[in-house]
């Protein structure tokens, strides 16, 4: 009689143990908060209420001395919600999970420990190849929280942020058309008996969206431009009323832009921002109007756009007002603070509470979004691309 070939052993066919997932223990977690030293950065990742409850839960934080100073947290308001307070830049690095708002400079890099886990924003565009390698390297486990998911499928720190500087960008074009600035010395507000300031607005997305309602509150007439049709749908269910809004038509924008008193740019693209408004266009706009290039971070949606600094924000160009300074929202630090700070900390306490990330990256898949860097493998699509670098798909290493 043959024999019968199989391709398990004896012992593989053998009844096994049930093998039972071990129930998560809560885990404690020690969190550093450096002081960010990138240009003209004055945010802060946690407020000092958000410290608390964090400590309140079991866990640690240690900040650098004056870490909150931008936003105007002393180090006092810290101490007595509960964090540690050092002026050693080194200690702060060796926690074993780092919180920055900039990604960490390549010497910051040097002083954090191997199979550390990096939460901070990630700005693809303005990192270099070596960046990445350091953190494989090191070994380390690296969040980005511009592409954390939230359960609907957005980016809750890319909108928080958004929404400051769509709402920024009208009361900057405000005080930029004072007479105080050098403007026309026109007013945003719903005067009687005076026509209403005109504002364009490039792009329906959330800059664009709360730009229209911050203009709109002040009495403004506001006309909203963009390719996308359900984009311009939802701008008008969101804002609950019916106004101007058109596809990016060159006849239309042209006699918007020539009426116009202030002009906000927001239109993202996927490695540049597309230029919408040429040179020629910007020559026939009225003198002492306004030109807000938020998309400037992205290289800008106007062709006469160039990057400027909180401390000169403003050039002239064509007898036209330029403000293109790309970090809008560190103009307004302690908003933006609380802004990040609320999106980080349920995510912290919810890290804890799962035992760890490794367990909140299994049950999260939002947050396992945001992953870059799992123990030095590099899982994101995009940096893999545009650094022609092998990567792994996260859901390979992590099940």
């Amino acid at each position: 009689m043959a024999k019968s070939i199989t391709p398990f052993s004896k012992a593989e066919l053998l009844p096994q143990e049930e093998t039972l997932e071990i129930l998560k223990q809560k885990s404690s977690l020690f969190i550093g908060i450096p002081k960010e030293t990138a240009f003209q950065e004055k945010r802060v990742c946690l407020t000092p209420d958000a410290v608390s409850a964090i400590v309140n839960n079991g866990h640690r934080v240690l900040i650098e001395s004056g870490a909150g100073k931008g936003s105007k947290f002393s180090d006092k308001d810290y101490s007595e919600n509960g964090a540690e307070i050092t002026s050693d830049v080194a200690k702060v690095y060796s926690c074993p999970m780092i919180l920055k708002v900039e990604p960490p400079t390549l010497e910051e890099l040097k002083l954090i420990n191997p199979q550390t886990i990096l939460i901070s924003a990630l700005q693809l565009k303005m990192q270099s190849k070596k960046y990445f390698e350091t953190l494989a390297n090191k070994r380390i486990t690296a969040l980005a929280f511009e592409f954390i998911r939230d359960d609907d499928g957005a980016y809750p720190a890319v909108r928080a942020l958004s929404e400051i500087a769509g709402t920024a960008s009208v009361l900057i074009a405000s005080e930029l058309l004072s007479n105080t600035s050098n403007g026309n010395g026109l007013m945003f507000g719903n005067i009687s008996g005076v026509p209403p300031v005109e504002v364009v607005i490039l792009g329906a997305g959330t800059v664009g969206e709360f730009a229209a309602r911050s203009a709109i509150g002040l009495g403004a007439n506001v006309k909203i431009f963009d390719n996308s049709i359900t984009k311009l749908r939802c701008v008008q269910t969101n804002l609950g009323r019916t106004l101007y809004t058109s596809t990016i038509q060159p006849k239309y924008l042209n006699k918007a832009l020539k009426r116009c008193d202030v002009v906000i740019g927001a239109v993202r693209g996927k490695d540049r921002s597309p230029v919408i408004v040429t040179e020629a266009m910007v020559e026939q706009m009225k003198k002492g109007s306004v030109i807000i290039d938020v998309s400037i971070d992205m290289g800008g949606c106007f062709e006469t756009s160039d990057v400027t600094t909180h401390k000169n924000p403003v050039f002239e160009k064509h007898g036209v007002i330029h403000y293109c300074v790309p970090n809008i929202p560190a103009r307004y630090s302690r908003t933006a603070s609380a802004s990040i700070s609320n999106i980080f900390t349920p995510y912290l306490l919810k890290i804890g509470e799962d035992g760890g990330l490794e367990h909140s990256l299994r049950m999260d898949r939002g947050l396992k979004s945001g992953l870059y860097f799992y123990h030095g493998i590099l899982t994101n699509r995009a940096v893999g691309e545009w650094f022609n670098m092998s990567y792994n798909d996260i859901n390979l290493l992590i099940f």
